[in-house]
């Protein structure tokens, strides 16, 4: 059975940067050493990256979340500095939650990274949509929201909806 890991947006304007939090900081051993196990192991490991463009303030997300971050090719767009294993793939996506999942063949999926609330959670329902049949968890260890507060909202509808939580 083919296990896969998606680091949702471990980017550095989420982590440190325009966007970031104590809690994005305080998650990173846990990220490494997620992303360390399935490296071992041989298992696909994915990245998300939010992407935005110069015109981002005058998008609809831009519009309610007027902060400029992600916008490609800055530092902040990024993958966070030693998260990214050579060779895994790396998915753009401008928005919350990546509708391109349906062209990837998976038996089981794990998702870690940022921010349980928004895009986490996007992609795990996504994912759980196009894949109602397969295992889909998320670790909270290894993730982190706006607040924790939130965190932990959407930590508890993903269980709602069968994506397990770690």
């Amino acid at each position: 059975m083919k296990r896969t890991l998606i680091v949702v947006d471990m980017q550095k304007d989420f982590v440190d940067g325009s966007l970031g939090t104590k809690e994005a900081v305080g998650i990173l051993q846990n990220v490494k050493n997620k992303i360390e196990e399935y490296k071992k192991n041989g298992d696909e490991i994915i990245y998300t990256r939010d992407t935005h463009y110069e015109n981002y303030l005058s998008t609809n997300e831009g519009k309610h979340l007027p902060v400029i971050h992600c916008i490609e090719g800055t530092p902040g767009w990024e993958i966070y500095e030693g998260i990214y294993v050579e060779g895994s793939e790396i998915v753009n996506k401008p928005s919350f939650g990546y509708i391109g999942w349906g062209k990837y063949s998976f038996d089981e999926v794990e998702l870690i990274g940022l921010c349980t609330d928004i895009c986490v959670i996007s992609n795990a329902l996504i994912i759980k949509a196009l894949f109602p049949e397969i295992s889909v968890s998320v670790d909270s260890s290894c993730s982190a929201g706006v607040t924790p507060e939130k965190h932990e909202a959407a930590l508890e509808t993903m269980r709602s909806c069968q994506v397990e939580v770690k």
